[in-house]
């Protein structure tokens, strides 16, 4: 989309255009869009920003409610990749505000209108996950991390995911996952449910304790056991129910 669309449309729907994208220098594969304070082993950050494959507006809007909570500077959703229609914008709120995230046609022109983007959180069916992922794999100099939520992935193609995504040092999560979260961070689509259960797991500020778990619902139980008897989560990824997950349990 071109840079004045977005407001021009913000005006004619009465809403708030979305802000300014922001930093990402280019430079080797990874690096050179992860913020200074990240490291290799780091997934998520204050800055992280994602695309979302699929039009997932409830998904999206419950991360940018997350984001607000946790108030930070920019959503954490920099746009959508929807094939099946033409590039648009789609209504949602920041706060009590209005804003416009714009929807593109192919993974293509998603990463090169947001450069700063390393995440993609693709929620693809079953039967379309395979081809979107291996498309978003032709991009591992940007993208760092690709979550795939979808379950009932044929095991021989969840094979081949891992295998080009660890030859192009990419970290899949999934498939078969409610996603992940970093407390005060980021947050994968619906992780850690509604918002006002994110708050209550004191989700929206960074804790002291890191887990790791195969599903949504003891990804849930964790956060609240981790809000009753400590500070509160670091991280929690949910490396999916698959025969299959990456990462393995032991790598992270």
């Amino acid at each position: 989309l071109a840079p004045t669309y977005a407001p021009a449309t913000a005006a004619a729907l009465g809403g708030a255009a979305l802000p300014p994208a922001g930093g990402g220098a280019g430079g080797g594969p990874h690096t050179g869009n992860v913020p200074e304070s990240a490291d290799a082993s780091t997934l998520f950050t204050a800055s992280t920003r994602a695309v979302i494959y699929g039009l997932q507006t409830a998904a999206v809007q419950n991360m940018l409610d997350f984001d607000f909570s946790c108030k930070r500077e920019m959503p954490s959703v920099a746009g959508m990749i929807y094939p099946f229609g033409g590039d648009h914008v789609q209504k949602f709120y920041w706060g009590t505000r209005e804003i416009l995230i714009p929807v593109y046609k192919d993974t293509r022109s998603a990463l090169a209108a947001h450069p700063e983007v390393d995440v993609m959180v693709n929620f693809a069916s079953q039967r379309s996950v395979y081809p979107s992922v291996a498309e978003a794999l032709e991009h591992s100099s940007q993208l760092r991390v690709i979550a795939i939520i979808a379950e009932g992935v044929p095991e021989n193609k969840t094979r081949e995911i891992n295998r080009r995504a660890k030859e192009r040092g990419v970290c899949i999560i999934g498939p078969a996952t409610v996603g992940g979260i970093k407390p005060g961070c980021f947050r994968i689509g619906n992780t850690g449910g509604m918002i006002d259960n994110c708050i209550a797991c004191k989700l929206h500020r960074p804790g002291s304790v890191a887990y790791v778990s195969r599903s949504g619902g003891m990804s849930n139980e964790l956060n609240n056991i981790m809000a009753m008897h400590t500070n509160g989560v670091y991280e929690g990824i949910a490396i999916g129910g698959g025969r299959y997950p990456r990462p393995p349990l032991f790598d992270h």
